[in-house]
């Protein structure tokens, strides 16, 4: 049976099920924690790792709440809330790790997962090769909260569900449209850090992730197109729902799924590319981001990504894209959704270069990586998904840095004769270290003798990364500049979520190869 707004609230007893969830507090100390003593779990972990032994211990005490609507045309498919509470202690012995974690937060409860770490550790350094060594970090005692104006936690659910579907409907106006379906995901980490080092920290932060899909079909034809949102997930507060104009962006979806079903095939061959924020995000993530995660290179970790065609020895030397070519990691960028005060290990967030005029020249690292490759402090890029997770290296906001120039899209499109202007991220594979790729989009736009002509459909282009960003000629200045990105990032075995996004701008990529993805294969 199907629902109307209305008669969802009034037969599902939305309202009722939300009172019956435990209430939603702005902060760690009013919640679950209050209940407990925290600095009682603290000595009791941080004690009990040192008297069996431990060089190292730290505990992290900490408070996730998910809230998630799911919408199609006029009827509201879904709303759901989660929230989790726990602890894990992470110590070192022997020069090896051990981990455990429990959602009962009782000093006693906190000793026995110590003591189990402490195992684990001691079962783990018998096996290890080479016993780790922590690079130093200052002891720090703070409070951090990321910037936002106003809670989304806070607001009603039904305003949210008053906001989807007017996004729907506004998807809906262009005529042949066929579905939409639209989608609200808000999360909220309110994170307690203590090491044996001395530092005490408390984070609290939100993220805001809206999202929808207009759908276009051509029944005759047994074609269907779609468009997708082209504004991506932020960490910030619920002022993002209200000032963005989600609304137009919907209506304008709608007109460009169905001119999708009309538009002209492209011809397979060599392009000059404009690549719109909206899509390079994507190409960064994946030829840049996690090309640069030290442990992949190190062969410490190969799940879903791989490993890295960089390698140690590369650093300073590898020519990884032309002189305009600078990107910077950071995990200070605002609305950046690896934005922290403080990595899980307590490392305070930084910002540092990957590449520099077109040079490799950093890493990605913990603690224990830094010491590695010679370098005598982390990066800061040590993170888990939760109280229950073993911390490992994710991966920072990676980004492009802008022109000093006020360079716009026109003045780069200028410059081209033959070539394709791309927004949105669609399909995409890369290889198993980060090197031969393929990425589609959303819109494709023609660009004729310097100016953006009429839509395109069908494309996708290969290149590989260093060939590919050797390529950039052209890059758009500060006004060209968006943040994007993803909140589901994928690593490690069992599989941790990670949340981050990719800063650029307009940025041209000369003579890469197109291909038709609709082209029949002999």
């Amino acid at each position: 049976m199907n629902f109307s707004r209305r008669d969802f609230l009034k037969t599902t007893g939305l309202a009722c099920g939300a009172a019956a969830l435990p209430a939603w507090v702005p902060e760690l100390e009013a919640s679950e924690a209050a209940a407990v003593d925290r600095e009682a779990i603290v000595e009791a972990a941080l004690s009990r790792a040192k008297k069996l032994g431990a060089s190292y211990a730290d505990i992290r005490i900490n408070r996730y709440r998910n809230e998630a609507i799911f919408t199609r045309e006029q009827q509201v498919q879904n709303v759901s809330r989660t929230q989790s509470f726990g602890f894990g202690v992470r110590v070192l012995v022997k020069g090896a790790w051990g981990f455990a974690a429990s959602y009962i937060t009782t000093p006693e409860s906190v000793r026995r997962a110590t003591e189990q770490a402490v195992e684990i550790a001691k079962a783990n350094a018998a096996y290890q090769r080479k016993p780790i060594h922590l690079a130093p970090v200052k002891k720090v005692v703070a409070k951090w909260k990321s910037a936002f104006q106003k809670d989304p936690f806070e607001v009603p659910a039904d305003s949210k569900i008053e906001f989807l579907l007017k996004v729907n409907a506004a998807a809906l106006k262009a005529k042949g449209t066929s579905f939409v379906t639209s989608n609200l995901f808000l999360a909220n980490e309110q994170k307690f850090f203590a090491s044996s080092d001395g530092s005490r920290i408390d984070q609290y932060l939100v993220r805001t992730m809206p999202g929808f899909t207009v759908t276009a079909i051509n029944r005759a034809a047994g074609d269907f197109q779609t468009r997708s949102s082209l504004a991506g997930p932020k960490t910030i507060g619920y002022e993002y729902v209200e000032n963005y104009p989600w609304v137009k962006e919907a209506e304008q979806a709608g007109e460009e799924a169905l001119a999708k079903l009309k538009a002209k095939p492209v011809t397979p061959g060599k392009y000059d590319l404009l690549l719109h924020p909206s899509h390079l995000w994507l190409t960064i993530h994946e030829s840049v981001g996690h090309s640069t995660e030290l442990d992949r290179a190190l062969l410490w970790e190969a799940d879903f990504a791989g490993t890295s065609f960089l390698t140690p020895d590369k650093t300073g030397k590898l020519k990884f894209g032309s002189k305009i070519c600078n990107f910077y990691a950071d995990r200070t960028q605002p609305e950046g959704l690896a934005t922290v005060g403080y990595d899980d290990e307590g490392v305070k967030a930084q910002r540092w270069p990957l590449v520099k005029d077109g040079i490799f020249v950093g890493w990605q690292t913990t603690r224990d990586l830094a010491p590695l490759i010679g370098e005598n402090s982390s990066n800061g890029c040590l993170h888990a998904d939760s109280w229950g997770s073993v911390p490992f290296p994710r991966m920072p906001n990676v980004s492009l840095e802008p022109a000093k120039e006020n360079v716009t899209l026109e003045q780069l499109a200028a410059g081209i004769d033959n070539g394709i202007l791309i927004y949105g991220n669609g399909s995409w594979s890369i290889d198993q270290q980060r090197y031969n790729f393929q990425f589609g989009g959303q819109t494709f736009w023609e660009i004729k003798k310097g100016k953006v002509g009429e839509m395109l459909r069908d494309v996708a282009y290969q290149s590989r990364t260093t060939d590919f960003w050797n390529a950039c000629d052209g890059i758009g200045g500060r006004a060209t500049y968006e943040i994007n990105g993803a909140a589901n990032d994928g690593k490690g075995e069992p599989q941790q979520a990670n949340a981050v996004s990719h800063g650029c701008p307009v940025t041209r990529i000369r003579q890469i190869n197109v291909l038709n993805t609709a082209a029949k294969k002999a």
